[in-house]
């Protein structure tokens, strides 16, 4: 059931950017750090034919220099790939890029996106296991038994640990939130899900798959609670019908209030990968910002070291007399 292929290097970086481009511009105070923890783009590996922040496992393929593949156009596959440290941060926004494809008329059965405290487990939910904690988003593309539905559907879920994924019934006793978006498979323009996270505040997903730039919102939820501490994942799986599930690249970005103490980004997560508590990691230490007061400040500095160097003048001219007199 193993299948990869280990090639290339795999270099990420986080940067500093700003709102735009991210679906915040309804929020001009918000800015973002890139967090290369939780992101991914090709060749996906690195020098040593492994990922340093990601896990891969079940019939995952990796092609580095095109995609991930989840699940293959076969019947009966299933892959996973989980990041290896929880993304931790307080309010974030991960951008996927991904393509389901296929040659049939016939397809399924779909593709899953998760934030969970469970990681790297094959199960029967979309490729992950069941009775997960957490958040799971279902791009489904098989429709089992919803009269009226349009399918492909995506479907979110807030896992409790307990309660199993209404698989029968595609989700609909699961299901938070969801819309319809048949455009998703086969699209002739690159299909992307961008996730906005504010902490127990909204969770909100649009879709890129009609034009380039065009994003049409699939679903935002108020009050939604994300675990503080919880695994970014994907997985696919096909049954008796099938198709290929890729995911091309995942950007995630740490948001934060521009010029606030309370929310602002973990700059240590985006650059090396710190598993520290959202709590701590998303405030940025207070600096000086009137500008009187390090000016102030600047002429103190001044006058001190000119104080210093009369008094060393004054000395050096006393012990220079008191030389001259002895003789």
């Amino acid at each position: 059931m193993v299948g990869r292929t280990w090639t290339s290097l795999c270099l990420l970086a986080g940067s500093w950017t700003g709102a735009r481009g991210l679906g915040l511009e309804e929020h001009p105070d918000i800015k973002a750090i890139s967090l290369r923890t939780h992101s991914l783009e090709p060749p996906y590996l690195d020098s040593d034919m492994q990922s340093r922040w990601w896990d891969f496992g079940g019939d995952c393929i990796v092609r580095t220099d095109q995609y991930i593949r989840l699940a293959s156009d076969k019947a009966s596959r299933d892959g996973w790939l989980f990041s290896r440290v929880p993304l931790t941060a307080t309010n974030w926004e991960v951008t996927v890029e991904f393509k389901i494809h296929g040659q049939g008329n016939l397809f399924g059965d779909g593709f899953a996106m998760w934030l969970t405290k469970q990681r790297s487990q094959s199960g029967p939910v979309f490729g992950s296991v069941d009775n997960f904690e957490g958040l799971g988003v279902f791009f489904d593309t098989y429709k089992n038994n919803r009269p009226g539905t349009v399918f492909p559907y995506i479907v979110a879920m807030n896992g409790d640990g307990k309660t199993p994924y209404d698989k029968d019934n595609d989700g609909k006793a699961n299901e938070v939130a969801g819309c319809s978006a048949r455009g998703i498979r086969n699209s002739q323009v690159p299909t992307k899900a961008r996730f906005t996270y504010f902490q127990e505040q909204s969770l909100k997903l649009e879709l890129q798959y009609k034009a380039d730039d065009e994003w049409t919102e699939c679903f935002d939820v108020p009050g939604f609670k994300v675990p503080p501490v919880a695994y970014l994942g994907f997985s696919a799986e096909t049954g008796e019908l099938s198709d290929n599930f890729d995911i091309i690249s995942v950007k995630t970005q740490n948001l934060y209030k521009h010029n606030t103490g309370s929310n602002n980004a973990a700059a240590a997560n985006s650059g090396k990968g710190s598993t520290t508590s959202s709590s701590s990691s998303d405030k940025l230490p207070k600096t000086e910002s009137s500008g009187g007061g390090s000016w102030t400040w600047f002429f103190m500095k001044f006058v001190l070291f000119g104080l210093a160097l009369t008094g060393a003048w004054v000395g050096n001219t006393i012990y220079r007399t008191r030389q001259r007199d002895r003789f």
